[in-house]
């Protein structure tokens, strides 16, 4: 499956590091708030606000936190009105980037991101530069300690997902965006430990990227991950190890 690189492992690995810091929780409120504007407060009618439900309960965030913050979105409770808009361009070593963003100061957020891009040897670039070379997916993240593989990927087919990898800690599972997180209420109830569910830009296509040239492109990543703005990022670049590159 396109797309499953280090740099996911890395993001997965990060997790943790972000929810002490309260990252992801923000990013999660944004996204609650901004789905529920967009398609209303009811989840059955609403597939992104289903979804982005799903995220939140992932990270055991507490339901009245979810409900509010819902209701905010939705105009019935007051709240701060968010803006969604992507930023494309180019970092280091010339692979592409592409980042989801919320922000209540568009003006501010671009003048930020493109500062970073600058600084850390990237450019920001115009829209529709990169995001030809990605494709829209739901990636599901489940525990692989003691699941059987054929059961699984009988399992997710049944579900209708496309397909899914798999290492010794976790499968990724891969799907249409619009019944992702259906897909992963299923499974939960099928007994899968989900550990995250999310919509993802995903490469069609993979550079390899030596690792010794790698701590520019990570440093950039991982600035403009930080960012209180950014609510998703990604890449098509691949590491691989030095040594094994011939």
């Amino acid at each position: 499956m396109a797309g499953h690189s280090k740099w996911a492992n890395i993001k997965h690995k990060k997790a943790a590091q972000d929810a002490k810091r309260g990252k992801v929780f923000t990013k999660i409120i944004k996204e609650l708030m901004v789905a529920a504007k967009t398609g209303g407060s009811d989840p059955e009618a609403n597939p992104r606000l289903r979804q982005a439900i799903s995220t939140a309960k992932a990270a055991n965030m507490p339901s009245d936190t979810i409900s509010r913050n819902v209701q905010k979105g939705a105009g019935e409770l007051e709240g701060v009105d968010y803006e969604e808009l992507s930023y494309e361009g180019f970092g280091p070593e010339g692979v592409a980037i592409i980042m989801d963003v919320m922000t209540d100061n568009k003006n501010r957020t671009v003048a930020e991101i493109r500062h970073l891009m600058t600084k850390y040897g990237g450019n920001l670039g115009e829209n529709g530069s990169v995001a030809w070379m990605f494709e829209k997916l739901g990636q599901i993240i489940i525990e692989s300690e003691s699941v059987n593989e054929e059961n699984l990927l009988n399992d997710v087919l049944e579900l209708g997902a496309n397909d899914f990898i798999g290492d010794d800690q976790d499968f990724l599972i891969s799907s249409d965006p619009s019944i992702t997180a259906e897909i992963a209420e299923n499974l939960e109830k099928k007994g899968y430990n989900v550990i995250s569910s999310k919509i993802e830009m995903v490469p069609k296509n993979i550079i390899k990227v030596d690792d010794s040239n790698a701590s520019k492109i990570l440093n950039l990543m991982e600035k403009l991950e930080e960012h209180d703005d950014v609510q998703s990022i990604a890449s098509n670049f691949e590491l691989i190890d030095s040594n094994s590159a011939n």
